[in-house]
């Protein structure tokens, strides 16, 4: 195997297991986490979680509950951490929002932060590669939270061979007009906005980009950062002018937290395990 087990625990007849490998794309060891209902070999598929800003690759696995949804399946969950660690770039831990914990999902440019922030092929290169190699799965699918649920939406909008199917809860589906997405794409890409197109779902979808199948969302209409940052509106209609099928449930009274992802994280499943099959 390409990587270590550093914990593993018996769970619904499976194994979580939290894991740490060497990156070729960060340049770093990096850690995730997994459910396998089933022993290697005997897996056919996955779903990648990406997870939101502040997250490692503990907190999905630990609160969503998704093992239980997961238990009958062929069907794995693999969780990677949000950022490299540690890596010595000046700022990477000054704030929340930026640096680690905040990768972003995307190959940062800029000095300093270009050598390790390669989120993007983080995850379509050595996350896909280690399981379709190691855990020898055939099919995939992507989801997240937050800037995890921008991820999901870019990675499976620019990959839909990659990609079976693509969900999110909560996600930053336009980072070109919030203050999140200003910070990070600009601390990671600079200035330039013509280079930040290409991690915009919003531009991606206006650009020509497709997905085949129907992407779902989730979002809590109690969620603080619904109207300022998240801008799921502008998702939902530029996808309706171009007959991009999406489907979104706006939850009534629930909040950006994961009490809201474990209630609706089973119908997530199923939706991926539709396409899956």
């Amino acid at each position: 195997m390409s990587f270590e087990i550093l914990k593993k625990h018996k769970t619904f007849d499976g194994h979580t297991i939290f894991c740490e490998h060497s990156s070729e794309s960060t340049k770093t060891k990096m850690k995730f986490s997994a459910f396998l209902p089933k022993e290697i070999g005997e897996l056919d598929s996955a779903i990648i979680w990406l997870s939101g800003l502040t997250c490692n690759e503990e907190n999905f696995i630990t609160k969503a509950g998704a093992q239980n949804h997961l238990k009958e399946s062929r069907t794995m969950i693999i969780c990677p951490d949000t950022s490299p660690r540690g890596v010595g770039v000046s700022g990477e831990d000054d704030s929340y929002d930026f640096g680690s914990g905040a990768g972003f999902y995307v190959n940062a440019s800029t000095d300093g932060y270009k050598e390790n922030y390669q989120m993007y092929d983080y995850i379509l290169r050595d996350i896909v590669s280690l399981l379709k190699e190691d855990f020898k799965v055939k099919n995939i699918s992507i989801t997240g939270h937050s800037m995890g649920g921008h991820g999901a939406l870019v990675l499976g909008l620019r990959n839909p061979e990659v990609f079976s199917s693509i969900s999110a809860f909560s996600p930053i589906v336009n980072p070109m007009n919030c203050p999140w997405g200003n910070k990070a794409l600009s601390g990671y890409l600079g200035e330039d906005k013509e280079k930040w197109i290409i991690y915009d779902a919003c531009s991606l979808i206006e650009s020509g980009a497709r997905h085949e199948n129907r992407i779902l969302i989730d979002q809590g209409l109690a969620d603080e950062f619904f109207e300022k940052e998240l801008l799921t509106a502008n998702f939902e209609n530029i996808c309706s002018e171009v007959s991009q099928s999406l489907r979104v449930h706006y939850r009534e009274g629930y909040d950006h937290s994961y009490f809201f992802i474990s209630s609706y994280i089973e119908a997530h499943i199923d939706f991926h395990l539709s396409y899956l099959k």
